[in-house]
């Protein structure tokens, strides 16, 4: 990044050389949501320029952002539909499962889908500046450095017990979720195929099969969860056995329609540059687990902090504000493939106004949800818990709950905009700083210090978020896009793009 402005809407008068003169020919590739061969949109100069490139941008956006949203929602639904039936089971089956699925799971999960997120940046730069044949090799790499990151944490499976009896889980809950931890180790595995995966099919907008996919596995998964875990008596034994099914099932149809012939460009097969700049992709891919980490746990400390006193409401008050984060990630899929396809293309123009677009659309979301639960406050807690004293609580806590949830729909995005930038090293060091320097300190002191509570620890947390957002807010404002886009081509030819094919693609 650098400190120069370069502002959205500019003069009338601004030279304005067009991408056709600069450009050599490329292949053109046409989606809904990205054209290769195009040019960037021309300075804005009225409000009903403004308007109409907004709608424009706004498609784009929602063709990526829906069947995002979709597919991250069934996804995560898979958890929460065994987590229903493992309360069918028994108290203790609930409990095991609860603590191993958000704890065990959802720490490897945001280190996984963190370190996958590195390919978002590169796969999408690299089919912006029509790289294509580069792509198949980018998620070969992460592919290797996926699974032998799930080498690494398998030791946390098999060491889950002693883990959770070492931060105060009672012996009885943590020898269960220990042993569903281990049952639980092929998910892991999973998990490093399928985010490289969906990364390759999002940067080239084919993200309606990903939803399609996930549709399909989440229904079959419901039925068989009943199946194995109430009507045949299996209890945990087949919740593990339909997650790790349903996530090698996602999988196998990810990777049958990547290889069935639909990608001759950017598939190619299996290749040994795979194993070429394996230490580059490697630091990219750790700063960017520790940029999403961040933010996943950071969300899900959220959850935590509401259930502390309504533990009743843990399975399915957390399920409501898990898939409203779902939700957000996907549009900070969205935005992140539109930012670094246009950066790619050696369009800052449309890059800084597509972030505009994203976030204008996300915090409108965002406030009309918390009008929904403002409005409904005195109704849905009757949905989870017929204890009176526990509906008076989350009463009592749902305007916060709705401006968490308004702040925590910008945040996503402006990540979304530093993975499709490459920025995810700075913005582990922000996050650290907000959260973790900021935030988690304030947090302890508003909760304890001054006796607030839980709602104490929760303002520190939005603060942290507020902060962050106002950091993030700031380094955007002051980038210069067209370096963004030099950096874009730059980063191509030296991860392995064709050198000659790309020095052309950004304007000098």
């Amino acid at each position: 990044m650098e400190n120069a402005k370069e502002p959205l809407i500019s003069p009338v008068g601004e030279d304005c050389q067009s991408q056709e003169q600069v450009n050599g020919p490329v292949t053109t590739t046409i989606s809904a949501a990205f054209t290769l061969g195009t040019k960037d949109i021309a300075p804005i100069t009225s409000v009903r320029a403004f308007f109409r490139e907004f709608l424009t941008e706004s498609k784009k956006l929602w063709y990526l952002a829906g069947p995002a949203i979709f597919a991250s929602i069934c996804k995560y639904s898979l958890g929460a539909i065994t987590q229903i039936f493992a309360g069918h089971v028994s108290t203790l089956a609930l409990a095991a499962f609860s603590i191993e699925n958000s704890v065990i799971a959802g720490f490897s999960f945001g280190i996984m889908l963190g370190m996958g997120s590195a390919l978002e940046t590169l796969c999408g730069q690299a089919f912006g500046a029509g790289q294509i044949d580069m792509l198949g090799i980018y998620m070969q790499r992460s592919w290797i450095i996926l699974n032998a990151t799930a080498i690494i944490l398998c030791f946390l499976y098999i060491f889950a017990a002693q883990i959770l009896k070492l931060i105060g889980q009672t012996a009885e809950i943590s020898k269960t979720a220990g042993m569903f931890a281990i049952w639980m180790i092929p998910q892991l595995f999973a998990y490093a195929l399928n985010f490289p995966m969906a990364k390759f099919l999002q940067s080239q907008s084919k993200i309606m099969i990903i939803a399609v996919i996930s549709a399909v596995v989440m229904v079959f998964h419901a039925f068989f969860s009943w199946l194995l875990m109430l009507k045949l008596g299996w209890g945990l034994v087949g919740a593990a056995v339909v997650l790790n099914i349903s996530w090698i099932v996602i999988d196998v149809a990810q990777f049958v329609y990547i290889v069935s012939g639909g990608f001759r460009e950017s598939w190619t097969g299996f290749s040994w540059k795979a194993f070429q700049n394996l230490w580059a992709f490697m630091r990219l891919s750790l700063a960017s687990a520790v940029m999403l980490w961040q933010v996943i746990s950071y969300m899900h400390t959220n959850k935590r902090k509401i259930i502390i006193k309504v533990y009743s409401l843990i399975t399915r008050s957390c399920n409501i504000v898990g898939w409203s984060v779902m939700a957000a990630l996907g549009m900070n899929i969205a935005v992140s493939v539109r930012v670094s396809n246009e950066l790619g293309a050696g369009h800052p123009r449309t890059a800084k106004f597509s972030l505009v677009v994203a976030v204008i659309t996300s915090f409108t979301i965002g406030v009309l949800i918390a009008i929904i639960l403002i409005i409904f406050r005195d109704k849905y807690p009757a949905l989870f818990s017929s204890d009176t004293e526990v509906q008076a609580v989350v009463k009592e806590l749902t305007p916060l709950l709705a401006f968490c949830i308004a702040m925590n729909t910008i945040q996503p995005v402006l990540s979304g905009v530093a993975i499709g930038a490459g920025w995810q090293a700075v913005v582990a060091y922000v996050n650290i700083a907000c959260y973790y320097i900021f935030g988690v300190p304030l947090g302890l002191i508003l909760g304890f210090k001054l006796d607030l509570g839980v709602k104490g620890i929760w303002w520190g947390m939005i603060a942290g978020t507020v902060l962050q957002t106002c950091v993030l807010s700031g380094m955007i404002y002051t980038t210069n896009w067209k370096k963004e886009a030099s950096k874009a081509e730059e980063r191509i030819r030296n991860w392995g793009g064709d050198k000659e094919a790309t020095q052309n693609n950004v304007e000098q």
